[in-house]
């Protein structure tokens, strides 16, 4: 748990503060609510893979929909961000997507 914590965050830490330079957002903040969102949903995570192991791909599918809505609200809400919905949204889904895709490959 975590060596998927840890890649998750330096995952997704990668694309917030990517985003964050490439359109002029504050970095730390950007990097701060990723960090605070992570330490939310991934204990959840584990909670939804392990109570539901017999469907993990189906229950690790929806858990990431839901996570990736859930982080986008929290980007949006979190003030500093300076982002509209659609942007914290579309920044959510890149993070996750990433980390997922980073995940899909570690042997655990």
């Amino acid at each position: 748990m975590i060596i998927t914590f840890s890649v998750t965050i330096i995952v997704e830490g990668i694309v917030a503060g990517s985003c964050a330079v490439l359109y002029k957002k504050p970095v730390l903040h950007l990097l701060f609510s990723c960090l605070l969102a992570n330490l939310l949903t991934q204990p959840l995570l584990w909670l939804v893979l392990q109570v539901f192991i017999q469907h993990y791909l189906m229950a690790l599918f929806i858990a990431e929909f839901w996570i990736w809505v859930v982080e986008g609200v929290f980007l949006f809400l979190y003030p500093y961000n300076r982002l509209r919905l659609i942007d914290a949204l579309g920044l959510s889904l890149a993070m996750n997507l990433a980390s997922f895709a980073a995940g899909w490959f570690l042997p655990i």
